[in-house]
């Protein structure tokens, strides 16, 4: 099953002509799952190659304004097009009096709308995975968030399952689900007879803003990726302690701790172009990566490589229409000026 994560905002508390406020789309077979909704999302998605697709879950990290200031917009939109799908809307505690404000602008709508307030350390569990919220460090009530697939099936032998006379077909998908079953000579065939050793799943964590935590360490100890926020570079190191952000050498730091395989620094301040930003945290942790808007990281499983950085990927070709979603083409990760 494909996992990728496509970047709609990577900047911080303000846009810049090339970076929008925070918005990323996590994409996990059909599902789509938004994380955080800066000012200007719907229209990222209109720009990008998804189209503003009819999203059934968002999750806030927290409810500082660029984090959330794209939502009346959409859910507005949403209603003016006849939406009826229900729409769920997670979060720390806080959500249901900020929404008590938002109902203001955005007034009546045509779909159901349902409020779900989560502490940290909650669990929601799903089709072959689990949303896991933990703390982070940001002064205001703020969550994280890991998507922790479960571990897979091993291997099917298939020479071993042919030398016990298990027949090609229904017999051999039961014992891929772990299912027993009894062969027509009256033997039984175990699924540990046939299956390898399960294989792990792939595991995602957002941070959202936080300074350096050791709540994010344990919740992305072994991540294939981590999304971290790098606001500041180290000049700014007393700010970022201020404001409760993190720099990115902090934000690498924190990668190396964890030992995650790839760390996507966002969030970058308008005092930053980019480059300097994936710099100073590849002094510390190489397999650092620092998205703009549009890129995609896809995350495939282990036995098939590594994360990999697709610049521009949901960036559609001059002249095409959006709301499609093609296939993305492979660019390189180094980061360029811009």
């Amino acid at each position: 099953m494909d996992l990728d994560v496509v970047f709609l905002g990577t900047a911080g508390s303000m846009p810049t002509a090339r970076r929008s406020p925070t918005a990323l789309v996590v994409r996990r077979g059909g599902e789509r799952l938004l994380f955080d909704c800066g000012e200007g999302s719907q229209r990222q998605f209109l720009r990008s190659t998804l189209g503003l697709v009819d999203l059934s879950e968002i999750f806030l990290t927290h409810y500082h304004a660029d984090h959330y200031l794209g939502l009346p917009g959409m859910l507005k939109t949403f209603s003016l097009r006849g939406r009826e799908l229900p729409l769920t809307v997670f979060g720390p505690p806080g959500l249901n009096d900020l929404f008590a404000s938002l109902r203001r602008i955005f007034g009546r709508l045509t779909f159901a709308l349902d409020l779900v307030e989560l502490q940290p350390a909650a669990a929601l569990e799903r089709d072959g995975y689990q949303l896991e919220t933990f703390a982070v460090e940001h002064g205001v009530s703020s969550l994280g968030y890991a998507l922790v697939e479960l571990p897979r099936p091993g291997r099917f032998d298939v020479q071993t399952a042919d030398r016990l006379g298990v027949p090609p077909g229904p017999e051999r998908g039961a014992l891929q689900r772990g299912e027993a079953i009894l062969l027509a000579d009256g033997n039984e065939v175990r699924p540990e007879q046939v299956l390898g050793p399960a294989r792990p799943g792939r595991k995602l964590v957002i941070s959202g803003d936080s300074a350096p935590s050791r709540s994010v360490v344990e919740a992305a100890c072994d991540a294939d990726l981590l999304i971290h926020e790098a606001t500041f570079c180290e000049d700014e190191s007393e700010r970022a302690e201020e404001t409760r952000h993190s720099t990115a050498a902090q934000a690498a730091q924190v990668a190396l701790a964890a030992r995650v395989k790839m760390l996507a620094l966002t969030h970058i301040s308008t005092r930053y172009f980019g480059p300097e930003v994936l710099r100073e945290a590849r002094e510390l942790f190489a397999a650092t990566v620092a998205p703009r808007d549009f890129d995609i990281i896809e995350l495939p499983f282990q036995e098939r490589g590594e994360p990999r950085l697709i610049k521009g990927g949901a960036r559609p070709e001059k002249g095409s229409e959006t709301g499609a979603e093609p296939a993305v083409r492979a660019a390189g990760v180094e980061e360029k000026s811009e």
